[in-house]
């Protein structure tokens, strides 16, 4: 370990396997905007992810290098390296295809849990990590240091989602006071949006939020880094006008709490999945009107929900969304398809946290069992 308390081998074991195969909503303003299409689509659906086949395996790579459940789990925006964190206070970057160099394998210790993850999207070189004691360092990979190290007001200490911009020199940090609860969800407080220059590395603005605006769980930006959508444990989903730093739109899409948005691939949609296990993909050519949904509320269990925020991730053709899950299986559905989805490959614990390769029809799946999956499908 060197003197940044940085080991410059990534400490990761790996094994291989080859196979054949508006804020002040009501309920009842919801119901009635989606429970028809949720009734039909559930009676379509027939609740039947234990029929799902099993996903066809190119090949498979488990990692075993983390000591504690992991939270987080990202892949680069090229694809050739995995980011991991562990609710130890650890991240660890790694690569899972041996043809690409180890020379950015590290193990950071950040002295904290890690609660969001995000890799700079032009470079490629800088990984941001945000922390539970308001924190938030971006690293060099090449460097192999921390070459800025932020903090958040003492307000806001939990730093629950940092994101880049795919255009501009910015990220935006969603950060939230301390609530009082035993569920992740109920642990949080108000919210806190900050841009921050990647120059500079100040922040420059604090996005409106209103009056004790509920935390805000999630965030994405478009293509263009011209909108940033945001959700709320309020069942809010929030969206901004970068250029201007303004709310330019926002609707109650949940009756309980947001835990994961995504921009479709056509950037005419969005995906948001709910505490209680439901997705919907909502229209934003026609607010409020819902494209798709399905109904996971078997995979996200309340015990599981104790330990991680559950999230969910797009293949890079917007097809198949792959969710996390309370059982040792995450379901991978297909999008706006006809066809059954997928069941991954099992871990032996609760799979904490998903992500897709941005090119490959490569997934990574991170278990309560301080597994890592690295999956490349047929």
């Amino acid at each position: 370990m060197n003197d940044l308390g940085v080991d410059e081998e990534d400490g990761m074991r790996r094994s291989f396997t080859q196979a054949a195969t508006p804020k002040n909503h009501k309920s009842s303003d919801i119901d009635a905007v989606i429970s028809k299409f949720v009734l039909a689509e559930n009676g379509r659906e027939g609740h039947v992810e234990d029929e799902f086949p099993e996903v066809k395996v190119d090949f498979q790579e488990t990692f075993l290098g983390h000591t504690s459940p992991i939270s987080r789990c990202r892949f680069s925006a090229s694809g050739n390296n995995i980011a991991s964190a562990s609710l130890d206070g650890t991240v660890r970057i790694w690569t899972y295809d041996s043809s690409t160099p180890a020379s950015r394998n590290a193990t950071i210790y950040c002295g904290a849990e890690i609660m969001s993850l995000d890799w700079e999207s032009k470079s490629d070189r800088l990984l941001l990590i945000g922390t539970a004691d308001g924190g938030i360092k971006a690293w060099n990979v090449d460097a192999k240091r921390v070459v800025c190290d932020l903090s958040t007001t003492e307000a806001f200490p939990s730093v629950l989602d940092l994101k880049c911009s795919p255009v501009e020199p910015i990220f935006v940090s969603a950060a939230a006071s301390r609530g009082h609860g035993s569920s992740y969800i109920d642990k949080l407080g108000f919210a806190s949006l900050t841009v921050w220059n990647m120059k500079m590395w100040k922040a420059v603005t604090v996005l409106p939020l209103g009056k004790d605006p509920p935390a805000i769980t999630s965030l994405c930006f478009n293509h263009n880094g011209k909108i940033l959508a945001a959700s709320a444990t309020d069942g809010m989903i929030h969206m901004f006008d970068m250029a201007a730093g303004l709310q330019i739109t926002g609707w109650p899409a949940h009756d309980s709490a947001i835990n994961s948005i995504l921009f479709g691939p056509d950037e005419t949609s969005i995906f948001s999945l709910g505490s209680d296990g439901k997705i919907f993909e909502w229209s934003l050519q026609n607010q409020g009107h819902v494209l798709w949904s399905r109904n996971c509320s078997r995979f996200c269990d309340p015990e599981s929900s104790k330990i991680c925020r559950h999230e969910m991730a797009l293949n890079a053709n917007g097809r198949r969304l792959l969710v996390t899950s309370g059982s040792v299986r995450a379901p991978i559905y297909q999008v706006r398809g006809h066809r059954n989805g997928l069941r991954t490959l099992p871990h032996s614990a609760a799979i904490t946290t998903v992500d897709w390769h941005p090119t490959l029809p490569i997934f990574v799946t991170r278990s309560a069992d301080n597994s890592v999956r690295v999956t490349s499908i047929l």
